[in-house]
This record gives C-alpha cells, sequence and structure tokens, in this order.
C-alpha cells in the first residue's frame, strides 16, 4: 500500500494529498494519516512543498469535517445507520460518543479524533449533538493542526525510517491520545468535585 500511496502523491502532489485527507475526514475508513506521514517523507527528499502539504492537509481535513458536521446536523443518526458498515457505527458507540460531547466539547473534538473508536463518528455526532458551529470549526481547526503537524513531523523526521515509523504510530497515537485524554478527565472531575462543594 505505502508504494501506492507514495506514486499517487508523486502523480498527484498537494492536490491528491488533499482529496485523501477530505476522505480521512469524512471518517471514511481510509489511510489518510498514512498520506500525510509519505508526504511528509516526500518533503524531506525535496519531491513537495512544506507549505503547500501543510495547507492541503489543514484545508482536506477542515473541508471533511465540516462536511460531516452539516451531514449531522441536517441528516442526523438516520445517516449513520443508514451507512454504519462504511463508518463502523453501532447504536452502542453513538450513545457513548454523546454523553462524551455533553460532558467536554473541546475534549471530545480536539482529542476525540485522536482515538480510534471515536474518531470517524466526532464531526457527525457534534452535528447530531448541535454543538454551535463556530465553536465546532474552532475546536477542529486546533485539532487539524495538531493532526497534520505531527504526521508531517514523523514523515520529515523519521522518514528514512518510515516503515518503522508507520508501525510505531498506528500505536503511539492512540496511546499519547488516551494519556492526554486521562489528564483532561481527570481536570473535569476536580473541577465536577469543586463545583459539589
Amino acid at each position: 500500500m505505502k508504494d501506492w500511496v507514495v506514486e499517487y502523491l508523486g502523480a498527484l502532489g498537494a492536490s491528491g494529498l488533499m482529496a485523501g485527507v477530505v476522505v480521512e475526514a469524512l471518517g471514511i475508513p481510509f489511510p489518510g494519516g498514512l498520506m500525510v506521514i509519505l508526504a511528509g517523507f516526500l518533503v524531506k527528499q525535496g519531491k513537495l512543498g512544506f507549505f503547500p502539504v501543510l495547507l492541503a492537509t489543514v484545508a482536506g481535513f477542515n473541508v471533511g469535517a465540516i462536511t460531516a458536521f452539516f451531514i449531522g446536523r441536517y441528516v442526523g443518526k438516520p445517516f449513520l445507520f443508514r451507512f454504519s458498515r462504511y463508518l463502523r457505527v453501532t447504536p452502542e458507540r453513538i450513545q457513548e460518543a454523546q454523553g462524551w460531547l455533553e460532558r467536554s466539547a473541546p475534549a471530545f473534538v480536539i482529542f476525540g479524533r485522536f482515538l480510534p473508536m471515536v474518531s470517524n463518528l466526532t464531526p457527525y455526532i457534534a452535528g447530531i449533538s448541535k454543538l454551535n458551529g463556530i465553536k465546532f470549526f474552532g475546536y477542529n481547526f486546533l485539532f487539524t493542526i495538531l493532526w497534520a503537524f505531527l504526521n508531517l513531523g514523523l514523515g520529515i523526521f523519521f522518514g528514512h525510517s518510515w516503515n518503522y515509523v508507520l508501525s510505531v504510530s498506528r500505536l503511539a497515537l492512540p496511546l499519547v491520545a488516551g494519556g492526554i485524554m486521562l489528564i483532561l478527565l481527570y481536570f473535569i472531575y476536580l473541577r465536577g468535585q469543586k463545583a459539589k462543594l
């Protein structure tokens, strides 16, 4: 698969990367993160420019996420259930995600996209839950910047051993996100305890 992605990126450049990232942001299982890592590798080799790749990644992810947000807002749960096999959605996961969003919208949108079990649902659930659009766009933009720099950085700095990076990144991203979530949930818990006093 990696050879196909490298050939694809070499032929289509930043516009091809943007198209792949839009699909990833829609929550459809697709190797968008892999594409960004390999684009970073091509940046390191001088075959792609850093700023066009960064812009394509940020723009593509925001376009896909905002599209998914509006699908959630105006079509809602029937869309999720109809396309559940593509998005890997179950009613239980939808309920769980909505509960998390109600507890902390910033944590859900920014850090939820790092978690494999939640990432593809995040923009849809935000739309279904009628989260304020401006807030969603802001939180999503913060996530996109983090995600873009993390994946591009992996490709740029570790491109010479990218097979290893790809295997580690599949584990590292969820672990880092999980650690951040635990810290964030701890602070939410402390805030709830203070409110009870």
